[in-house]
């Protein structure tokens, strides 16, 4: 979705032509509980031609998709006594306090977004679950500090301020 009716908020290159006040009241318009459904919030801004033209080393979609793989029989194996629960998105709120243990690093880390961003008791677990999901890709047993913050950083839009 755009972030203001004329489509240029943020936009590293060009101006919001929208009027004060106008920008929030476009946001506004996609409900809390709405946003609270969606695992994964990510602001996408406008790439540069020039980046878009740099040649770039990046990790081979064969790579990626090897380690995704490996990550859902993870999840399968994980989750095999448990019907119709495939992978962590499904899990319950019982399963999610068995299977998404954190330290207390990790405790205080949640606490202290949960607090900034006001987040919902369901916008936790999603980030748990989420947190779960990239320790999986990592193949990592346990949920690390860097697996939380990664987490927490795909729920920008949960931000009192996503508008500016």
């Amino acid at each position: 979705m755009n972030e203001c009716p004329c489509g240029y908020h943020n936009h590293p290159e060009k101006d919001c032509v929208c009027a004060p006040g106008v920008v929030q009241k476009y946001l506004n318009r996609i409900s809390g509980p709405l946003l609270d459904r969606i695992d994964i919030h990510v602001e996408v801004t406008p790439v540069a031609f020039s980046e878009l033209t740099q040649e770039q080393v990046s990790e081979k979609s064969e790579k990626v998709r090897n380690r995704v793989i490996k990550a859902r029989d993870v999840q399968e194996k994980r989750f095999r006594e448990n019907e119709n629960i495939h992978c962590n998105a499904q899990m319950s709120s019982k399963l999610l306090k068995q299977i998404c243990k954190i330290d207390e690093q990790g405790k205080e880390m949640l606490k202290r977004a949960t607090d900034r961003l006001g987040l919902s008791a369901r916008a936790f677990d999603r980030i748990l679950k989420v947190a779960r999901t990239i320790a999986d890709l990592d193949d990592s047993k346990e949920i690390s500090s860097a697996h939380l913050a990664e987490a927490i950083q795909y729920r920008s839009l949960d931000r009192d301020n996503w508008a500016g």
